[in-house]
């Protein structure tokens, strides 16, 4: 099983649910995509895979910062060239267990994708 997480690393979120990993023994690798950049073709696949109004976080401080007229008739290429370019617009983390995508945290829905895989 490959356990990937996305994410940045001083969002609390991100560090719950690394710990929840952790605490299971569950040896993943994390990134950091605000450090470390996010490939086109990744955030392509998760848009693909849970769409971009899951993926999109209207409810960062980011989003609330855009200007109006970036907020205004979102569809899906406009709101993933907007993550692409702010990479704090996605909503973290983003779990990859064996290239099944889950966005947030949730212990319940983390323990079904680790034990899913295993």
């Amino acid at each position: 099983m490959t356990v990937t997480i996305y994410g940045i690393k001083t969002c609390d979120t991100v560090r719950k649910a690394r710990a929840w990993l952790e605490g299971r023994g569950v040896a993943h690798r994390f990134v950091d995509y605000r450090a470390e950049g996010l490939d086109p073709k990744k955030l392509a696949g998760w848009e693909k895979a849970v769409g971009w109004e899951r993926l999109l976080n209207k409810a960062s401080s980011t989003f609330k910062e855009l200007p109006e007229a970036d907020k205004a008739g979102l569809d899906r290429k406009s709101a993933t060239a907007l993550m692409q370019a702010h990479p704090t617009l996605i909503k973290r983390p983003v779990l990859d267990v064996d290239g099944a995508i889950t966005v947030g945290f949730k212990p319940e829905i983390y323990e079904r994708a680790v034990s899913t895989a295993a």
